[in-house]
């Protein structure tokens, strides 16, 4: 075999394990490409998702404040017509003791 055709076949031998790396490195670079992009729309997703959260623990927090008012108003509103009710019935009470001791006479 003449060194030519001993160079010819290394080169044949060696040109196999170099296509495959060569295949190797681009589906390699495909793959890292495709996780990147992956991981960019999944980080994406989740800063949506983190920010619909905060509006709507935001939305719920003012809506808690506002109930917080309303029963505030309602329990003053509450305390007030008791208050009104027991002069009523005090009133009342003294009205029938006072109506009592005008039968009595």
């Amino acid at each position: 075999m003449t060194p030519e055709e001993r160079f010819e076949r290394i080169e044949y031998v060696t040109a196999g394990p170099a296509d495959q790396l060569k295949k190797d490195t681009e589906e390699n670079r495909l793959l890292w490409r495709d996780t990147q992009r992956q991981l960019h729309e999944l980080s994406t997703a989740v800063t949506r998702f983190v920010e619909a959260s905060l509006a709507r623990d935001q939305r719920l927090g003012e809506r808690i404040e506002h109930f917080e008012e309303r029963i505030e108003q309602y329990a003053a509103e509450s305390r007030a017509a008791d208050h009104r009710l027991e002069t009523r019935i005090d009133a009342l009470v003294s009205a029938i003791g006072a109506l009592t001791l005008k039968m009595k006479d």
